[in-house]
């Protein structure tokens, strides 16, 4: 993160707060004034910030999330007592966020759960108390069909609550992929409107970060967010560039 805004074109990136690494992540952001930090709200493949006792509906024994989000999803829905447990974290989360002291530019969620209709909800209430602003919306060309309903829906939310979102993103088909040729290749074809490029940089990749990203080529990614060539392209392509607040106002 540091690397890729202060040598390279990264204009934001999403904290986890429960990451065992949060604290560095919080130190570095704050030398970077200049770069838009916002809170990735981790319901599945992750950590919870409330211990399990506090949330047993939602985590295993050892805090975390499972990766069954059908099912998970199915369970916010028809179960009161398990949707209180995820209201209760995702404002630890926010609550957490906002210990840091660094502005919420935006908020987004892993694996993009704010999809489901509960999980969005509970965000839009419990953001409002903490500055909630603008969302993601993980709208891809070619997006699956099953999909582009719930995408539709997510966007009529967003702006019947005043919550500012972009119009697209490029990225997500090739998540973890996206090297220097495919960032290029992006950058000579961007929609029109106000997008948001997706990126998971790393100085190592794959596995030796998380075994869901084991075939994630971070460290690639990493190299194309410094490359010079991109630079240049991105420069050619957008004429305006950020953060959230500074593309959207929000």
């Amino acid at each position: 993160m540091e690397l890729a805004h202060r040598d390279g074109v990264l204009n934001a990136a999403s904290l986890m707060v429960g990451a065992p690494a949060v604290a560095d992540a919080v130190e570095r952001a704050r030398r970077l004034p200049s770069l838009r930090v916002g809170l990735h709200v981790v319901l599945a493949d992750g950590p919870a910030t409330l211990p399990h006792a506090q949330i047993p509906g939602l985590v295993d024994q050892h805090g975390r999330f499972g990766s069954a989000m059908a099912l998970d999803g199915c369970r916010f829905f028809f179960l009161p007592e398990v949707r209180r447990q995820l209201a209760a974290e995702i404002r630890a989360q926010f609550e957490a966020f906002a210990a840091t002291g660094l502005p919420l530019d935006h908020v987004n969620t892993h694996k993009h759960f704010h999809l489901h209709p509960t999980v969005l909800s509970l965000i839009l209430s419990i953001g409002r108390d903490y500055g909630l602003r603008a969302m993601r919306l993980p709208r891809e060309s070619g997006a699956p069909l099953l999909l582009r309903p719930w995408l539709a829906l997510l966007r009529r939310r967003l702006d019947r609550a005043g919550i500012a979102h972009n119009d697209y993103v490029v990225g997500i088909a090739r998540s973890g992929q996206m090297d220097e040729a495919a960032l290029l290749q992006a950058l000579a074809r961007l929609p029109a409107g106000v997008g948001e490029i997706y990126l998971h940089p790393g100085v190592v990749s794959g596995e030796a970060i998380t075994k869901s990203m084991r075939g994630y080529r971070h460290a690639d990614e990493l190299a194309a967010l410094l490359s010079p060539r991109v630079r240049a392209a991105l420069e050619r392509a957008a004429n305006r560039r950020g953060g959230f607040a500074d593309v959207l106002g929000a």
